[in-house]
């Protein structure tokens, strides 16, 4: 299912800030050597990363899910001069082109990027932040927003990619997979605790705001 079609989404791309030519290179990188290269976030939900980044000015970003570090990068734009990006992922076959990526761009000493399982490495880090940013297997959705509710700050952000699942979600009936993408929305939708919204961006970004 695509949210606009292709003559606005272009029109969109246009009207938004370019990519730095890292950005293009690791977009064309994994489209050429990674599988599902789709799951990359591309120019411009990485803009709104960015821009939502900016907007917060964030000390400490945690993100769930690196993939090939494109939205890594992203975020990492807005960080503060002391501000540090702990990226995690699963997938040690990606590293080497994730650390060269990371080793060209400017925020390579503000990166810290952890392999591991993510429900176990998150435990690991004794930080607040400001932003969190979910995008990983996404069965674990519900998991992680719980492991890390506590660890974001009054008034941060959590972000969470692919809510709409390529519409599926509109589905009467679903599978497996889309079951858990609209268990964990109701979940969200249900939490008094947060402000949200959707945005839709891509395959839908939930943007959740921690009143308490």
């Amino acid at each position: 299912m695509s949210l606009i079609n292709d003559d606005l989404q272009e029109l969109i791309v246009n009207y938004c800030e370019p990519e730095n030519d890292l950005l293009k290179s690791i977009d064309r990188e994994t489209n050429l050597k990674v599988l599902m290269p789709r799951m990359l976030s591309g120019h411009y939900q990485g803009r709104v990363l960015s821009m939502l980044s900016k907007m917060v000015s964030p000390k400490r970003i945690l993100e769930i899910g690196t993939f090939t570090g494109y939205a890594t990068i992203c975020l990492a734009e807005g960080l503060t001069s002391d501000g540090l990006i702990y990226t995690l992922d699963i997938n040690a076959e990606l590293e080497d082109m994730v650390r060269a990526n990371f080793a060209k761009s400017d925020y390579n000493n503000k990166i810290q990027y952890i392999l591991g399982d993510a429900t176990k490495t998150v435990n690991e880090l004794n930080e607040v932040f400001d932003i969190v940013f979910i995008d990983a297997d996404k069965k674990n959705n519900g998991t992680y927003y719980d492991l890390i509710f506590d660890r974001v700050r009054q008034g941060g952000l959590i972000i969470v990619d692919n809510v709409l699942w390529s519409g599926k979600v509109l589905r009467e009936n679903q599978d497996k997979d889309t079951k858990n993408i609209t268990s964990f929305n109701d979940k969200i939708a249900g939490d008094e605790r947060v402000e949200k919204l959707i945005l839709p961006v891509r395959d839908g970004l939930f943007i959740i705001r921690k009143k308490v």
